[in-house]
Formats: C-alpha cells, sequence, structure tokens
C-alpha cells in the first residue's frame, strides 16, 4: 500500500487478534490496546499450583472455519498446535445413575437413537442431512457476507434454497414436529444454550448446530484453548502488530465525523481506523460522545440480552472418573431454567449445567493425578451478584456435583475460584455482565445485528460476538474476516 495506514484495535479478544493479524498482512500498521494483563479476552487463561484453566470457551467447532483463518496465512492450525477429536464427544447426564454418552462415531450413534426413540436412527439421518444443507449454504451464502439489509439475501440462488433454511420458523418448534423423546430434544437443543438462546425464540436455521456437532466432530486443542490465542498473537505479531497490556481506552477520539484516534486517561494517539473488539454497548455508550452513537439507549433497552454465566473453576487433588472432558448435566425442567434466564429473570433454583474435565484428555493443564473442572451456570444477565450468592451457590452446585458423581469434592479442592457478573463487567465492560452478547432471535440475527461499521462515524469499525455472524469462536473470526474485506474495500473507494 502506498501509505501504511495506522490502525487502533480496542481489545485483545479473538476478535481483535484475528482482525490485527488479517490487517497486519495487508500491510497496516496495527496496535492492539487490551485493558488486562494479557491476551484473549473472554478466552484468557489463569494458572495456579499447577493447574490450567481456560476461562471462557473450552468447544473447539467448526474446524473449517480455523482451516479457512489460517490458510489466510498459508497455515494449518497444526502448524500451530495439535488436535485431537474426542470420543466421546460428550456426557449428559439426566439423573443420576441415568446417562448417555454421545460417540465421535455417528453409527454407534445412530443405534443409540434407536434406543431412545423408536426409529430415531432415521429420523436422526434425516434432519442431519437437512442441518448439512442449511449449514453448506450458511457458509457460502451468508455467514461471510457483510448482510446490513434483507435485501442482501435477495439472491436468487439463496431465495430458491431459502424454504429449506427454516428462516421464520423456531428450533424447537421444528425439533418437537420430528422427536418424541425429552432425551434427544435435549441432545439437539443443548447448544442453543452456548448461541445464548432459548429454543422457543431461536431460528430453527440453527439446527444447522447438528451438523457441527455430528457430522464435524467435537475437537480439542492440546493445551487448551489458550494455545489457539497463543497461535493469533503470534500471527499478528509476525506481520508487526504490536500488543499493549493494561491499556484501557477511555475514548474513540472523533473530528468532523470521521474517527481519528483514541484516548488513555489525558494521553490522545491518533490513528487513520479504528476498530473497537471491546464490548458493542460499552463502545457505543461510554467510549462515544452521544451525538456519534449508532444506537441509543432505548435500542439496548429492548435487546434480549444472551446469559451470563456463574463459573467455578476447580484444581482438585484426585481424579473424577464420572465427568467426561465435555459432561452436560441435564436432570431438570430445563424450559423452566430457560423462563428464569430469558422471562422471568432470576437465580435459577434447579439450573442445567455444563462441566468441562480437561485434564480427562490433556495431562498439561493439571499435575499428575489431578483434575481440572470448569463448571458453567447459565444465568440471567443483569442479576444481582453478591459474596452471599456466590458462596450459597457454590454449595448449591457442589452439593449436585457430589451426588452425581458420590464423590466429596469439597473435601477434594486444591483451588477454587468463581467468576460471575461483576467480573464479566469489571474485566470486560460487559453489558449486564452478559457472559456472550446478544441472543439469537430472528430479529437479532444475520442483519439485524449491531452492524461491522459505524452508521455515523467514518473509519470506525466493530468485530466481535455482537456483530453478524455472532455468537462463538469460528463466528468471531469470521467477523474480522468481514471487518478486513470491509476496510480494503474502503480504503480502495477512498483512492479513486
Amino acid at each position: 500500500m502506498d501509505k501504511k495506514e495506522r490502525i487502533a484495535i480496542i481489545g485483545a479478544g479473538f476478535g481483535g487478534l484475528s482482525a490485527a493479524a488479517l490487517l497486519a498482512k495487508e500491510g497496516y500498521k496495527i496496535t492492539i490496546y487490551e485493558k488486562n494483563d494479557r491476551p484473549g479476552g473472554r478466552a484468557r487463561v489463569f494458572k495456579e499450583k499447577g493447574f490450567k484453566f481456560d476461562m471462557g470457551p473450552s468447544w473447539y467447532l467448526m474446524p473449517d472455519v480455523f482451516e479457512t483463518f489460517f490458510g489466510e496465512f498459508d497455515k494449518s492450525p497444526s502448524d500451530y498446535f495439535e488436535l485431537v477429536r474426542l470420543n466421546p464427544a460428550y456426557k449428559m447426564i439426566f439423573g443420576k445413575g441415568d446417562e448417555i454418552t454421545i460417540s465421535s462415531n455417528l453409527e454407534e450413534n445412530f443405534k443409540l437413537f434407536d434406543q431412545i426413540e423408536n426409529n430415531g436412527a432415521e429420523k436422526m439421518k434425516k434432519y442431519l442431512k437437512l442441518a448439512k444443507f442449511q449449514y453448506e449454504v450458511s457458509i457460502n451464502e451468508i455467514l461471510y457476507k457483510n448482510i446490513n439489509s434483507i435485501f442482501t439475501l435477495m439472491r436468487p440462488n439463496l431465495l430458491v434454497k431459502g424454504l429449506k433454511l427454516n428462516i421464520f420458523s423456531n428450533l424447537k418448534s421444528k425439533i418437537d414436529k420430528i422427536f418424541e423423546s425429552e432425551r434427544m430434544k435435549k441432545i439437539l437443543l443443548y447448544s442453543v444454550v452456548f448461541l445464548g438462546g432459548d429454543p422457543k425464540n431461536t431460528p430453527a436455521i440453527y439446527s444447522l448446530m447438528s451438523h457441527v456437532d455430528f457430522n464435524m466432530g467435537v475437537w480439542y486443542p492440546k493445551g487448551g484453548i489458550g494455545v489457539v490465542v497463543e497461535a493469533l498473537v503470534k500471527l499478528s505479531e509476525k506481520y508487526g502488530a504490536q500488543i499493549e497490556y493494561n491499556k484501557e481506552i477511555n475514548q474513540i477520539l472523533v473530528e468532523n465525523k470521521t474517527v481519528k484516534g483514541v484516548k488513555i486517561g489525558d494521553q490522545e494517539i491518533y490513528y487513520d481506523r479504528v476498530i473497537v473488539n471491546a464490548d458493542y454497548h460499552h463502545a457505543e455508550s461510554i467510549l462515544l460522545e452521544e451525538k456519534y452513537r449508532s444506537y441509543n439507549k432505548k435500542y439496548w433497552d429492548k435487546k434480549i440480552i444472551a446469559p451470563s454465566a456463574y463459573l467455578i473453576y476447580l484444581g482438585l487433588n484426585t481424579k473424577i472418573p464420572e465427568i467426561e472432558h465435555h459432561t452436560l448435566v441435564l436432570d431438570n425442567d430445563w424450559e423452566n431454567h430457560f423462563r428464569e434466564i430469558f422471562e422471568e429473570p432470576g437465580w435459577p433454583k434447579n439450573p442445567s449445567y455444563y462441566v468441562c474435565n480437561p485434564s480427562k484428555t490433556d495431562d498439561t493443564v493439571a499435575p499428575p493425578n489431578k483434575e481440572n473442572l470448569f463448571i458453567l451456570v447459565p444465568v440471567a444477565p443483569g442479576l444481582k451478584d453478591s459474596d452471599e450468592i456466590r458462596n450459597m451457590y457454590f454449595d448449591k452446585m457442589i452439593t449436585h456435583l457430589e451426588d452425581l458423581t458420590n464423590r466429596k469434592i469439597r473435601e477434594e479442592i486444591e483451588v477454587k475460584r468463581i467468576f460471575s457478573h461483576r467480573d464479566f463487567i469489571r474485566d470486560y465492560n460487559a453489558y449486564k455482565g452478559t457472559a456472550l452478547g446478544l441472543s439469537h432471535t430472528l430479529f437479532q440475527s444475520v442483519m439485524f445485528r449491531p452492524k461491522h461499521k459505524s452508521k455515523k462515524i467514518k473509519n470506525l469499525y466493530y468485530t466481535g460476538q455482537y456483530n453478524h455472524p455472532g455468537i462463538g469462536v469460528p463466528m468471531v473470526l469470521i467477523s474480522s474476516t468481514i471487518v478486513r474485506d470491509l476496510i480494503k474495500k474502503d480504503r480502495k473507494r477512498s483512492k479513486n
């Protein structure tokens, strides 16, 4: 490029790091400002007493998206970390002594589905065929596109396929029409929680996640998700990007409706463009003057915010063979749990929850003969988060897990850390303490999500889970790819 443009990126999460790598490779001079003392954002890592904890994402799904991203640099994920396909993929516990394991072998799963439901395998084969179609159309026609309006989707080839995409029906009703067993329904709907949604409000097109789950498989990068963060740091720095830690931006500078830089404390630093990977609501509501905001308070008040999370990180002095690498505990009325998240917000009385046990697969994340556990309870955003509630909930969750495993887990704890609403707000400026951003409802998907470009300020961009295509590490990598393409187009347009 003729002039090496300078770009500031706010936040070193997956969005900021991936955008930095992509744009540094294009020749831009990139500086990332990160408010915390390490990279990764919600995917940070912390270590204590020989235990290594991924603080956020723990599922490695959609390996094709990672391949595509690293392919931008003529690299492969295997150049940076070792991937293992998990088998079993995960365990689901429906009650004490009542559990199933999902295999990495599809034929074994079909046998299981026939045991769970009459003609379950045949129903699942048809369902997965549709899910594969929806995934391929989404990847090729939707996910990588900058979709600003419904008209962007009015392409002839997409319109022909539109009815099979089930955009305008909800996932729960679709599953209810096909499957009878509550177990089958939970198997196919559990991933909605990780999309930050309620099955009643999530578009049926997200059945594509079943293709991701069963056909593409559940993977694990040896060393944890933190090694993927490290790979992005190496990539971005290889092309000249710089990361400055413990640097919190307190204002985005604007002049003549054009971004001119960022402010840290009293220091103004000038840039040609700014990319925000910080919380979208925080950037709009705090970092910008009111006249420059694309979305006002009324906009945010109307939005369905994805759940927060009550997280427990435990280092145990013994092994827990009853807990697989991924274990989902669904032994309650989970529809009531959804109600307590989305309709009548409150700390759930009998929650479903998820336990990650990476030391089952990886001996580098815990000392020998010890266990690394990560417990996640989806909870409503915006709840009171006091020490009293935290301690009460810790006792509740550990008591339940002890009952399931017939183990005195409290007596085996070497490391304990709790992370919830106030930590998400303090560490990530997360709106209402959300762990994820915006739920994927019909009117909060695709063109209805906040835009990648500011509507009011030239050269200001956004990447991350709030944008299209949405929540999850693969989606954030795609979001940054869209931003890279937008900046290239904008620069080309400005030169003409």
